[in-house]
């Protein structure tokens, strides 16, 4: 029996990221050869990585999804490797998931929060995983064409309240979920800094957050760079830390050590604080 998400993870909880991927926006292609993915895998853990959370398909703007016998035939070499690390798998189709957790998984990201495959939230419940639901508008080929919200904060709220209690209803106990407002995914510049900025609103939901911010676009956007198809590091790690401050509870990086020695200091600014 798993403890509740918050006590297995508690805050803040850095997730590294490991692309097995031709294609990611970040590092596509880097780690796409198994021993180099398991190799990175493992120096993110040396780094504080609470669980490093692996893909095999890319979620980028505009990308194009895979079958899920390709994404299980980058996956399976690599999380076969993995058995002294606690990882995620970062999928939206049931069979992989089932595979992933089989092999250890602890976590299943999904970005599609449940609607992908009808079959993942049985998955999930059954294996008694933990979850991530996200929030994105539409599918990664078209979530950047034109995304408009009247209140980006309100409809990302109610969304993850709904996908959190569809969650409940096919089986999966609250106490094992995490929401990530999806940050970079459907959203303009604007959105993402309106939600970080509201982020408290969306923790009032009652379940920890997850904020995936790093190197995003909209960072190197922010910075004066209007074709920036990443963002650098400063600015990711100052994100996080602010996010902290508003509530947040994982964070999902690329660039592990940076970030937990960041995180470190800001809570025992918070933990000062409050003594």
């Amino acid at each position: 029996m798993r403890p509740p998400l918050e006590q297995a993870f508690p805050r803040p909880s850095v997730l590294g990221v490991v692309n097995v991927t031709p294609d990611s926006f970040s590092d596509g292609g880097r780690f796409f050869a198994p021993e180099d993915a398991v190799e990175q895998a493992r120096r993110l853990v040396e780094e504080g990585a609470a669980l490093v959370d692996v893909g095999a398909e890319s979620t980028r703007p505009g990308s194009a999804g895979v079958s899920a016998e390709e994404e299980l035939r980058r996956l399976e070499p690599v999380l076969e490797r993995l058995s002294e690390v606690a990882f995620s798998v970062d999928t939206s189709k049931a069979s992989v998931a089932r595979r992933a957790v089989d092999l250890g998984a602890a976590l299943v990201n999904d970005v599609t929060a449940l609607r992908g495959d009808p079959e993942l939230a049985g998955v999930v419940a059954e294996s008694g995983a933990y979850v991530c639901l996200t929030h994105m508008l539409g599918e990664p080929r078209t979530m950047q064409d034109d995304p408009r919200y009247d209140d980006v904060v309100s409809e990302v709220k109610a969304f993850l309240e709904e996908r959190l209690a569809f969650a409940v209803a096919a089986g999966i106990a609250e106490e094992r979920v995490c929401l990530d407002p999806g940050i970079g995914f459907g959203k303009t510049v604007e959105h993402n800094l309106e939600l970080l900025a509201r982020l408290d609103e969306l923790v009032a939901i009652g379940r920890p957050v997850l904020v995936g911010a790093s190197r995003k676009r909209f960072l190197g956007r922010v910075l004066g760079d209007p074709e920036a198809l990443t963002g650098p590091v400063a600015a990711s790690v100052a994100v996080a830390v602010l996010a902290f401050e508003r509530g947040a509870s994982l964070f999902r990086v690329h660039d592990v050590r940076e970030h937990v020695e960041a995180l470190a200091a800001a809570r025992a600014v918070v933990g000062s604080e409050a003594a």
